[in-house]
């Protein structure tokens, strides 16, 4: 088989493993920056110079696949030779090397739940996946967790006794071909990057499959395999109304439950500050899908003389292509900081000096970060297509614009800026809100209620 692999992001460095390099012909990139180069000994080229090559298939290996799958067809390469890396289980030209399993911790004792993580980064449905693990162990459960992908979640994991697994076979396998899980009593799978884990599984063992996930990771689905799915002792959870909604889209009587996850509450250090500049946080990394080209765009909207009394940080990984417009942009725009990537403890630093918390997305399920400020007590400024808006009363515990509209955002971003004294009391009642809905409390009541099989 002849190969173009198309995209050479997170995604390419995922799973570039399982494709032979003799078999692939080049990289395919809309960056201008990066065409020409060679990527690991692999040259990389615009689409429309690498489908010019004679090549059998073209896999996508990005969360843009609908976007990318249309620049393809439009390059006339026929749709049959077009995958996606959720295909990989049945890619007859996929490497059927399988890796070794490591294991970190004493998985001798363990055996009741396995939880199940698509990667240990430090984004909020590991996160999540990781406060359910405390839980179920409070409540007396022996508790494995495992992931397709390492990171930097595995050490905190180990910090708290909790035995680890690594099987990057878990990105393509099913259930019934990973032999180490048989003895486990009842297992979670985190994310809809479990789906064809689930196609094949042992009916005996409860399920407990936790959505997070937008419709936009659904593009690459085959609808035949997610419909494929048994419910039999599948328990099928979702935080808040965004991911029920995209699964529902594609399986209209998908019955799903809610399970929003819990944000650990800890003291806060509130400093008194003298600057009359109020202060507005976004965080999250900088691509379309979270909308920080929409904030920076409402931003150049306001007056000078309301923008000059505001600063506004941009916090997030920032080597994406939007990134890179959007500092050129931001060159005039003194008030707008890229911090790019902090740790945990400069994100709390961050909150504590915020009056407020943007979140200008396009799509996001449930912005763990939201519900973070709200522990803060920093009201939340965000998009109506963010889950969070749900139970947002607006003007009073936060405030919500369409998503998309600038000129709606640059406005509420005006309010703040000239009501700056009332951003208090409103970030107040976002702390209950929090109480309400987002505490560790109400997770574990939840969690034990989706537990009772």
């Amino acid at each position: 088989m002849k190969l173009l692999l198309f995209g050479t992001g997170d995604y390419y460095q995922r799973y570039k493993k399982w494709f032979d390099r003799e078999d692939i012909l080049a990289l395919l990139d809309n960056s201008k920056e990066k065409q020409g180069m060679m990527l690991d000994g692999i040259p990389v080229l615009p689409p429309e110079e690498g489908v010019k090559l004679f090549y059998d298939a073209v896999v996508i290996l990005s969360f843009y696949v609908k976007q990318m799958k249309a620049q393809l067809q439009a390059l006339s390469v026929p749709e049959h030779c077009i995958f996606h890396f959720y295909d990989l289980h049945d890619l007859r030209f996929r490497k059927k090397t399988e890796y070794p399993v490591k294991t970190y911790g004493d998985l001798t004792k363990a055996g009741q739940a396995l939880l199940l993580s698509h990667d240990l980064t430090l984004g909020g449905p590991a996160i999540a996946l990781f406060h359910a693990a405390e839980i179920l162990i409070k409540n007396g459960y022996s508790v494995v967790f495992a992931s397709m992908l390492d990171g930097p979640l595995r050490e905190i994991l180990q910090e708290h006794h909790i035995p680890v697994v690594i099987d990057v076979n878990l990105q393509w396998k099913t259930m019934n071909e990973v032999s180490w899980i048989r003895n486990f009593q009842v297992i979670f799978c985190n994310t809809i990057s479990y789906f064809v884990f689930l196609t094949d599984r042992d009916l005996k063992i409860p399920v407990v499959w936790w959505l997070h996930d937008s419709s936009f990771f659904y593009d690459g689905i085959r609808k035949d395999v997610l419909r494929s799915i048994n419910r039999t002792n599948l328990t099928a959870v979702s935080v808040g109304p965004v991911p029920a909604g995209a699964i529902r889209k594609l399986i209209p009587d998908f019955p799903v439950q809610n399970l929003i996850y819990g944000v650990a509450d800890h003291p806060v250090c509130r400093p008194d500050r003298k600057s009359d500049c109020v202060v507005f946080v976004t965080i999250g990394y900088i691509e379309a899908r979270k909308g920080q080209d929409i904030l920076v765009d409402a931003v150049e909207q306001l007056l000078p003389r309301v923008r000059e009394k505001a600063v506004f940080y941009l916090v997030g990984q920032d080597t994406s292509m939007l990134a890179e417009k959007l500092r050129r942009k931001i060159g005039k725009l003194p008030q707008i900081q890229m911090t790019g990537t902090v740790g945990r403890d400069e994100v709390d630093r961050l909150l504590d000096l915020a009056d407020v918390l943007v979140c200008p997305s396009r799509e996001d399920p449930m912005p763990t970060v939201a519900a973070e400020a709200m522990m803060h007590g920093v009201p939340c400024l965000i998009s109506n297509a963010a889950g969070t808006a749900d139970y947002i009363e607006h003007g009073v515990n936060g405030f919500v614009f369409q998503s998309g509209d600038r000129k709606a955002l640059a406005a509420l971003l005006q309010h703040c800026i000239e009501h700056r004294d009332a951003l208090s009391e409103v970030g107040a009642r976002a702390r209950k809100l929090y109480e309400s809905v987002f505490s560790m409390d109400v997770f574990e009541r939840e969690l034990e209620n989706i537990m009772r099989f």
